[in-house]
């Protein structure tokens, strides 16, 4: 006992050699040299875009300012959220919303100007009100999250403010990128990107009247013109957002929630199918959905995203949906008829074909991921106790009857493996009192923990405690206790008995119509 205490102490000393070498701020691990080339890409050409003259000088300067500016960009989002990095994608999507927005920053800067001077507005400096910079950090809290987007607002503005050469127009770009940002944080719908805009608009005004004030130049001739263009940076802001979301959604792979509502739709193909050709499944993952999306909300991930997943996790059934029971409706199984390794390989298939489907009718990646990854690499028990109880030689291999994974990588694909088992295991419940129900899903929950399906997800204990207070507040809702109906005996000894009832009854009209049939007047006797 005491060497074997001894070894494990000595692996977990192995596991941990970060340990002895902590990373510090300005470390860089070979990831990070590897994200090196495109980072010094993007602050050449954001050093470009902010040149005020030509001029080598100022062109190097601004490119080793642009630098640090990124690295500090970098390393936040490597310290709170690292899978932005560590998918390439993502990366170069951040590097061009850095670029796009100062250049198109620039381009309206010039039209403005150019407008401005062809209407014969005394003031030109009012131009520069009118970039629509915040449209950069809208886009970056729907396509990432708010808190990149506050460390991207901050670097946009700096990089502004130093191109423009003006200090307060650095709190006027900040406080506009910071509106935007707060505006779709819970966008549901697109038409939440035009009430974005008035946003910034009430508070570009805000904003550019204190500046004003500030500078003494609240009661001058420049107030209306930069107000006017202020208004402008508003509209242009919605207007982007609007027409690039779409396209960048598309190029990248990337799910928002609006394109998450637009798979909610009763309407869609895989869901109407789902609902025509396997309702038991179907009614399975809404409650499935329910379920995951109350959790989600507890534990602090996307509730759209757990809603949505669960409503396609299981849509591999509908290729052979009699062997799944919840569309069975013969009391014979199909899987009577077959071996428990093959009865096993059909259901590990639905996995195979739901990914397909998804394929081809084009659904998000983290879907498809959540449909790989909701069952992990548990173990179909009623299979390979089946096989474990037929009489031959060899034992069945436990990895047989087990999911091919992976495991799940994300707190909502953990959460829909739970509420997936515990949906299933409830149905088996013949009295679902509110005790029953609460065991029922610490059981399920803890066998799931235990079996070791939760380790590369980062749920915490307190996590999974918000989930099954979750999962059972659900769940006794939804086998709540109904009073019983006046002369209604809803049991199955009562209904055959009321049926008995009525079938005498019948017997009984049927007989004494027969018997008034077969009488014959005495008028009509011979």
């Amino acid at each position: 006992m005491k060497g074997t205490k001894n070894g494990i102490i000595k692996n977990n000393i192995k596991r941990r050699p970060s340990l002895s070498k902590p990373q510090t701020f300005l470390s860089l691990g070979r990831q990070d040299i590897s994200r090196v080339p495109i980072l010094l890409l993007t602050a050449f050409i954001s050093a470009l875009a902010i040149q005020s003259r030509i001029s080598i000088e100022q062109l190097f300067g601004g490119f080793l300012i642009t630098s640090v500016l990124l690295f500090i960009l970098y390393k936040d989002i490597m310290r709170y959220k690292p899978a932005y990095i560590n998918n390439y994608n993502m990366l170069i999507l951040l590097c061009f919303l850095l670029v796009f927005n100062l250049l198109i920053g620039r381009l309206f800067n010039y039209l403005l100007y150019s407008l401005s001077k062809g209407t014969g507005f005394v003031s030109l400096e009012g131009a520069i009100f009118g970039m629509p910079l915040p449209a950069g950090a809208m886009l970056v809290t729907l396509l990432f999250d708010f808190h990149t987007a506050i460390t991207f607002s901050f670097t946009m503005s700096l990089l502004t403010g130093l191109w423009l050469q003006d200090a307060s127009y650095i709190i006027y770009a900040f406080v506009g990128s910071l509106t935007a940002a707060f505006s779709v944080i819970r966008c549901k719908k697109r038409s939440a990107l035009i009430w974005g805009g008035l946003y910034i608009v009430l508070v570009n005004i805000t904003t550019l009247i204190i500046i004003l004030l500030f500078e003494g130049d609240l009661f001058t001739t420049k107030t209306l013109s930069s107000m006017s263009f202020a208004m402008i940076a508003g509209v242009s802001v919605s207007a982007i957002v609007s027409l690039l979301l779409p396209l960048l959604e598309y190029t990248f792979k990337i799910t928002t929630d609006i394109s998450l509502l637009e798979l909610l739709d009763l309407n869609q193909p895989i869901i109407r199918n789902l609902m025509i050709t396997v309702p038991g499944t179907y009614h399975h993952s809404v409650i499935v959905g329910s379920l995951a999306e109350s959790a989600a909300e507890a534990v602090g991930v996307n509730p759209l995203l757990a809603r949505v997943s669960s409503y396609y996790h299981d849509i591999g059934k509908v290729k052979m949906p009699e062997y799944f029971i919840e569309n069975q409706v013969v009391t014979e199984s199909k899987h009577d008829s077959l071996t428990p390794h093959m009865s096993s390989m059909i259901i590990v298939n639905h996995i195979k074909e739901g990914v397909e489907i998804a394929k081809e009718n084009k659904i998000p990646q983290p879907i498809i991921d959540i449909i790989q990854q909701h069952h992990g690499t548990s173990l179909m028990s009623y299979f390979y106790q089946k096989a474990k109880e037929q009489k031959t030689d060899i034992l069945p291999s436990e990895s047989d009857y087990r999911y091919p994974g992976p495991k799940p990588q994300t707190r909502v694909a953990a959460l829909i493996m739970m509420a997936d088992a515990v949906e299933a295991a409830s149905r088996v419940l013949t009295d679902p009192t509110p005790a029953r129900i609460s065991s029922l899903v610490d059981r399920i929950i803890n066998h799931i923990f235990l079996d070791g399906q939760l380790d590369e997800c980062e749920l915490t204990l307190k996590d999974i405690h918000e989930i099954k207070r979750c999962f059972t507040y659900i769940l006794t809702g939804i086998f709540h206790k109904r009073i019983d109906y006046p002369g209604f005996d809803f049991t199955d000894e009562g209904i055959y008995r009321e049926q008995t009832k009525v079938d005498k009854v019948k017997s009984a009209e049927k007989n004494k119509s027969h018997k008034e049939g077969t009488q014959v007047p005495r008028s009509q006797r011979s």
